[in-house]
């Protein structure tokens, strides 16, 4: 279960820079991960080419497009309500087209246009090229469908449109799929075997950002330490390449590296990790470099060896102790975050106090927490009962939370009276006197505005801290500007 964005969040509509000469309009959502939101900018970027500029306004759209999430049946739930929204303005509006993209889309196939006699295509994560022509099949008042999971397709050659932009922080996807079968997630199902990009195209659009002023980066992947470039392929065919290509591999560490050498200036942070894949070689690199950020989301989704074995996570609890350890040693400012589940099938009160314990040992900076939500198709759904009674999920989640709240507070309160390098992305929500930005570790910090603008890195005195932000007064711009 990969997750970079706040799933609770609202679908986010975003917005492209017109292109002249386009005449159709485009209205896209996301939600769900970051990869999603990424893969939204390929989507705007194809079909600008195809005479499509977006808007803000659902009732302008010619054609409608979400870009779905398939990791829990709330985020799917969240889907077919905007589908009914969809369907409120298509009566208004009959022209107008509706297509489904991403996970859910390659989980349901031709159900959605089975069940939801409101979608005119289907298109998998892997199959976004293909739009102009399924376009065209629905132009010509055909369903179309594309859900087709590749073994090559990166995207690589495409470059993204930035959507709904501040202008600072971008995504840049390096890998696509997993391999890891986790029994809960329906990942590897939905977007196929790990295959990583040519680091040459990944370089090429960090240069280019930094040109077009973007100040931080984030390497984007399901599994971002599996990378593994070595001309092409699916990782798992590794053991088959030439003696030439292993010699030339590009790791997940390699990358990095390179990564930060191509832009000393800029910041870069990477989601998401697994601890089975997360090697000493890459926590070294981010010592090695002050411009790769010092912030690891670090899944766990158990305290418990129990139940990590029943999810297939392929670390024990004492090995993801023996690699916090090694992060704090590396890398002792570094920032961890977490991944939690509560009530996976057969999880007892002991497997819940191991995962309390395991949180009191790691003390997370901050994490993502939800019950266990049984998805159709994956191992747990076919083999395991959901026999965790809701209301023992939402119990055990409570002290998750509360717990992680506590450790919070406890992290944050370590940064009063230091001072914090802070790149400013945006106004505070709370003030239009303040900014807000975050730190290497990925706290939020807010300051009094000053002469200051967005993009600036600045150092910052914090004074004061909530549970998730640091309170501080900027001192000046940093050495790294």
């Amino acid at each position: 279960m990969e997750k970079t964005i706040d799933e609770n969040k609202q679908g986010e509509s975003l917005v492209l820079e017109q292109k002249v000469g386009n005449h159709r309009k485009l209205f896209i959502e996301s939600y769900g991960c970051a990869m999603n939101f990424s893969d939204s900018e390929i989507v705007a970027s194809i079909l600008s080419e195809e005479g499509y500029n977006t808007t803000q306004r659902l009732e302008d759209a010619d054609l409608v497009l979400v870009n779905t999430c398939s990791i829990r049946d709330k985020a799917e739930q969240t889907v077919r309500k905007r589908l009914e929204k969809y369907n409120a303005v298509k009566r208004i509006n009959p022209k107008m087209k509706v297509g489904v993209l991403g996970c859910m889309a390659e989980r349901l196939k031709t159900k959605f246009l089975e069940e939801e006699k409101i979608v005119d295509l289907v298109v998998g994560p892997d199959a976004y090229k293909d739009l102009p022509n399924l376009l065209a099949e629905v132009d010509e008042g055909r369903d179309a469908i594309n859900v087709i999971l590749s073994k090559e397709e990166t995207y690589g050659d495409i470059a993204p449109v930035r959507l709904n932009t501040n202008g600072v922080t971008a995504f840049v996807s390096i890998t696509r799929g997993c391999d890891n079968m986790c029994t809960f997630c329906v990942v590897p199902f939905t977007r196929g075997r790990e295959r990583s990009r040519d680091p040459q195209s990944i370089i090429e659009e960090i240069n280019d950002l930094w040109q077009k002023g973007y100040k931080e980066i984030t390497l984007l992947g399901q599994n971002v330490d599996s990378y593994l470039w070595y001309g092409g392929g699916l990782k798992k065919d590794f053991d088959k390449a030439s003696d030439l290509q292993k010699a030339t591999a590009v790791n997940f560490a390699n990358l990095l590296e390179l990564c930060a050498k191509a832009q000393p200036k800029m910041r870069i942070r990477f989601s998401t990790s697994n601890p089975q894949d997360l090697t000493l070689d890459v926590i070294e690199t981010m010592a090695k470099y002050h411009n790769i950020c010092k912030h690891i989301h670090l899944p766990v989704q158990s305290g418990s060896d129990r139940i990590l074995k029943a999810m297939n996570r392929l670390h024990t609890r004492e090995e993801y102790f023996e690699l916090i350890d090694n992060i704090r040693r590396i890398l002792p400012e570094c920032a961890i975050s977490q991944d939690m589940i509560s009530g996976f099938p057969t999880e007892t009160e002991q497997d819940h106090q191991d995962t309390l314990s395991l949180m009191d040992y790691v003390k997370y900076n901050f994490g993502y927490m939800f019950t266990y939500s049984e998805r159709p198709g994956t191992l747990a759904e076919r083999k395991l009962e959901d026999d965790i009674p809701e209301a023992v999920k939402k119990r055990r989640l409570a002290e998750i939370v509360q717990r992680q709240r506590e450790h919070s507070e406890i992290r944050t309160k370590e940064y009063l009276n230091t001072t914090v390098e802070v790149l400013i992305e945006r106004q505070s929500k709370k003030s239009s006197e303040q900014w807000s930005g975050r730190t290497s570790q990925n706290i939020v910090a807010v300051f009094p505005k000053a002469h200051y603008k967005v993009g600036d890195l600045v150092t910052v005195h914090i004074t004061d801290c909530t549970s998730a932000t640091l309170i501080g007064e900027a001192t000046g711009y940093s050495n790294y500007n």
